[in-house]
């Protein structure tokens, strides 16, 4: 049953992305020699292009068409039928589906949430610059893993290396985020099998033109017991897109709560980066956000896109301590917000940077600056 789906950007919850780990190897199938890849802007931190030699022959990946968007990714405990497919087609505004596997993954020592996708059919839902590379899609067809640009930069796993997997070493063939949320690693369907990875157990759904929240409902309705469900670039009723210029009295934390966020961020000063960790001995960017702010009783989602969206935005000249600041670093996928910190006062910030750094106290810089928000509670736990 065909289906296609779309270009992914926005808010996904952790809460939500709780991906089955992976266990069973299996085969590979055979494959013909792909044709030789060109370019591709996949890759280096200056963004410079580079040629991807192909791991291993595969099939040739088919042409990008067009791209697609969004608006949902579902997670259930068993593969989906036809039946539950059926059922979620049938839902008015559905426009298109794409299957997947999913599952987290221990590559080069990290825990990694991972997608086993059709390459040729995955590519339409991903960012532009992603989706457009040949190059990129014809490398994960041929046994490639394709991480995000976050997890590449910050977490260490240098282009082009082979790094230890769950079946063997897999070799790093492209930063390239797919834009849903916390998945930031994406291999080929045969690839998935040898990791074990669970089979067509996620699903994307494009439906621009309803109400995504509403649409969330209707599918956990039609769906299995335990089926999971975050809003990807989410269609909201217009007032609801608009941010709020006025905010009721106890929107915001107080000045208590900002004081104990602080102090339990600065008292972690020194302690490693180390990708996916939230605390308390190491951390990662959003990590430290979110064990900061839940000293202070402020459940905060745990990524940075979701972090993006717990209050309202503010100028940097009315930025205050305790606000978050965000940048936009990822050239694969320029909308996507990719780091954060906190803003401490007299032009710095607490922050957790990379691999090889550790948290430490920074001056503000405003290159590729998203934004400034401003915390509330209430908003902050409503995020899925």
């Amino acid at each position: 049953m065909p289906f296609i789906v779309v270009a992914l950007v926005a808010v996904l919850t952790a809460d939500v992305l709780l991906l089955a780990t992976s266990g069973r190897p299996g085969a590979p199938s055979a494959a013909a020699p792909p044709p030789e890849p060109r370019q591709t802007l996949m890759a280096e931190h200056q963004q410079q292009e580079q040629k991807q030699q192909p791991a291993r022959t595969a099939e040739p990946v088919a042409p990008l068409k067009k791209l697609h968007k969004p608006n949902l990714f579902v997670l259930t405990r068993k593969p989906f039928t036809n039946e539950l497919l059926q059922k979620v087609a049938k839902l008015r505004g559905v426009r298109a589906l794409e299957l997947a596997d999913a599952a987290s993954i221990t590559l080069d020592g990290k825990r990694v949430q991972t997608l086993a996708v059709d390459p040729s059919s995955f590519r339409s839902y991903t960012p532009k610059v992603t989706a457009s590379s040949d190059a990129l899609w014809q490398n994960v067809a041929a046994g490639d893993v394709a991480v995000s640009f976050v997890l590449g930069s910050d977490g260490g796993l240098q282009l082009h290396r082979k790094v230890s997997g769950p079946a063997g070493p897999l070799r790093i063939g492209a930063y390239a985020t797919t834009g849903i949320g916390a998945v930031d690693a994406v291999v080929s369907k045969d690839v998935g099998r040898t990791l074990g990875l669970p089979h067509d157990n996620a699903l994307i759904v494009s439906a621009p033109n309803v109400n995504s929240a509403a649409l969330r409902t209707k599918i956990l309705k039609k769906l299995p017991k335990g089926t999971q469900v975050a809003m990807v670039n989410p269609v909201l009723p217009q007032p609801q897109q608009k941010v709020a210029q006025n905010w009721p009295a106890g929107s915001f934390m107080t000045g208590e709560q900002v004081t104990v966020a602080l102090k339990a961020a600065a008292s972690k000063l020194g302690r490693p980066y180390v990708w996916g960790a939230e605390g308390p001995d190491t951390f990662d960017c959003s990590g430290l956000v979110q064990w900061a702010y839940a000293q202070a009783g402020v459940r905060m989602p745990r990524v940075t896109h979701q972090q993006w969206v717990a209050g309202p935005q503010v100028p940097l000249s009315q930025a205050q301590p305790g606000d978050l600041i965000f940048w936009r670093l990822d050239p694969t996928n320029p909308g996507y917000i990719s780091h954060v910190a906190i803003i401490w006062g007299d032009g710095k910030m607490i922050q957790a940077p990379r691999t090889g750094d550790v948290v430490k106290l920074s001056p503000i810089h405003t290159r590729g600056l998203a934004g400034i928000v401003r915390v509330s509670p209430i908003a902050a736990a409503k995020v899925r």
